[in-house]
């Protein structure tokens, strides 16, 4: 059975689809998937046992998108059942170039247009729920998993404290330094401390690791920056413990089950966060103008972020260890 997954972009969003794919190859034992997607989103999941190929969509680039897409299209060939994690019109278009016997997509004017099948989802929902239901489109009762990534963890000499502020999404999601900082401190005499974050973080993590430093802690290791993403999945997976924003990070915690405290302000929690991982907990605080889904605070104040103290996360931390 030849399949194709169009992969979200976004990274969290590309493991809140592993239950989904894990769905997909229990209904078809004799899956070969073909991943295509944005690098992050590849370099995560290209390691599913049923992967036979998996190609970085840089269809985006082109001068002409859709004749890229269509190229792309033919260099993929046909498959028995072709679908797309993501609601967009290319995406449509690349199904049905490739001819492929079943095509599926969320309902939209372009999936019901170019698609065999376009399934309305329920958006009040968790992603998770929203992906795996294209795939169990036609059955009723079915059992959603956890989280899954296929990338072994590394292993720390010492309990191990996991730190990341930040969140590619916008600054609106974005909890502060000083009061991670806080954190880590708080905790710093039990546990080594990690900074996480991608090439465009490394200002923050830094501005973290100058509070380590003022505060007299010396027991902690900046990777932002430094990690591909194999690397970054294989030290969250290792971490004793993990406090971040609603971030792709969080939800490769929630994947290998780790303790977690996620921080919660513009985006919606019901729906985003951490998938099946009983050793986590959010803190946010509610106020009328969130969740606003803005990358951005548009009153300037982001009180659902700043109104968050740093004694809220190390309490909720604690609750965590002492469960």
């Amino acid at each position: 059975m030849k399949i194709l997954v169009v992969l979200p972009n976004w990274l969290g969003d590309a493991v809140m689809a592993t239950p989904a794919i894990e769905l997909l190859v229990q209904r078809y034992k004799d899956a070969e998937i073909t991943f295509v997607g944005s690098y992050v989103s590849i370099e995560a999941l290209k390691y599913h046992p049923n992967m036979k190929k998996a190609i970085i969509d840089n269809t985006k680039k082109a001068k002409s998108r859709l004749l890229a897409t269509y190229k792309l299209a033919k260099e993929l060939g046909s498959f028995d059942i072709a679908i797309t994690f993501r609601n967009q019109i290319h995406s449509s278009l690349l199904l049905y170039f490739t001819n492929s016997k079943i095509t599926i997509a969320r309902a939209s004017w372009h999936s019901k247009l170019l698609l065999t099948n376009a399934i309305d989802i329920k958006k009040d929902q968790h992603l998770v729920k929203q992906y795996a239901s294209l795939v169990m489109q036609d059955i009723k009762d079915y059992n959603i998993g956890s989280l899954k990534i296929y990338i072994e963890p590394t292993k720390y000499k010492n309990k191990t404290l996991g730190i990341n502020a930040g969140a590619t999404y916008g600054s609106a999601k974005r909890w502060y330094p000083d009061r991670f900082a806080k954190v880590a401190t708080y905790f710093s005499s039990e546990y080594d401390i990690v900074i996480f974050g991608g090439p465009n973080e490394v200002e923050v993590a830094n501005d973290i690791e100058k509070y380590l430093l003022d505060s007299g802690v010396k027991n902690y290791t900046n990777l932002a920056g430094k990690t591909d993403i194999k690397q970054l999945c294989a030290n969250i997976a290792a971490c004793s413990l993990f406090v971040t924003n609603d971030s792709g990070p969080m939800h490769i915690a929630a994947a290998y089950a780790v303790p977690t405290v996620a921080i919660f302000g513009p985006t919606k929690d019901k729906e985003t966060s951490q998938w099946a991982n009983k050793k986590s907990k959010i803190v946010r605080h509610n106020i009328d103008c969130a969740p606003c889904m803005k990358r951005e605070c548009p009153l300037k104040h982001h009180k659902c972020m700043k109104s968050i103290e740093a004694n809220e996360v190390i309490e909720a931390l604690k609750t965590i260890i002492n469960n």
